[in-house]
């Protein structure tokens, strides 16, 4: 609050001063949700989640939307992490609502990784349905930002197609089975 005394002296008016305290905060507000946000794109690693710089694991599920159902464990979700990570550096991945809807449309095979914190989720509130029809397993991560940190973007990603390759094959059918296994929604 010491920085909000200090901006104050400046304003002589009354209600000037009351519209530039609720300024004062919003820019506040966003400066920590700013600061948020960067600690998540250093991934979901336990050391920095102990530290209070990122969210950990529970904090995360706590903002997932609600169609976010079937939702992958911590421990289902690091595997899913480093299949991604392998899957990038042999271009066996497709990113974005865009090209996972037109590979699904092609009748392309994989596991679906949604991240739960996209809003609004008619973005992409299509995808389940269309995997559901094409018997190709789905799950939901709590963040698009360790999604997007995943695929080696620098941008948050709200959806990612793993298909198989002979390089992570192992990784690949253990994620596949466990993915298949979680409960659908319905």
């Amino acid at each position: 609050m010491e920085w909000l005394y200090k901006e104050l002296y400046i304003c002589k008016n009354t209600a000037h001063k009351q519209i530039e305290i609720e300024r004062l905060k919003i820019i506040r507000e966003t400066d920590i949700l700013f600061k948020i946000m960067n600690s998540t794109t250093e991934g979901m690693n336990e050391s920095t989640a102990a530290d209070g710089d990122s969210p950990s694991y529970s904090e995360l599920v706590k903002m997932v939307n609600e169609i976010a159902n079937p939702l992958a464990g911590k421990k289902l979700t690091k595997a899913l992490h480093k299949t991604m990570k392998k899957a990038v550096k042999v271009k066996s991945i497709k990113r974005g609502v865009r090209e996972v809807t037109k590979g699904l449309r092609k009748g392309e095979k994989g596991i679906v990784v949604l991240a739960g914190d996209v809003t609004p989720i008619d973005v992409y509130s299509h995808l389940p349905v269309m995997c559901e029809d094409r018997n190709v397993p789905y799950c939901y991560v709590p963040s698009k930002m360790n999604l997007g940190t995943a695929v080696c973007s620098k941008r948050p990603t709200c959806v990612v197609m793993i298909r198989c390759h002979d390089n992570f094959k192992d990784k690949y059918e253990k994620c596949f089975a466990e993915v298949k296994s979680l409960p659908l929604p319905f």
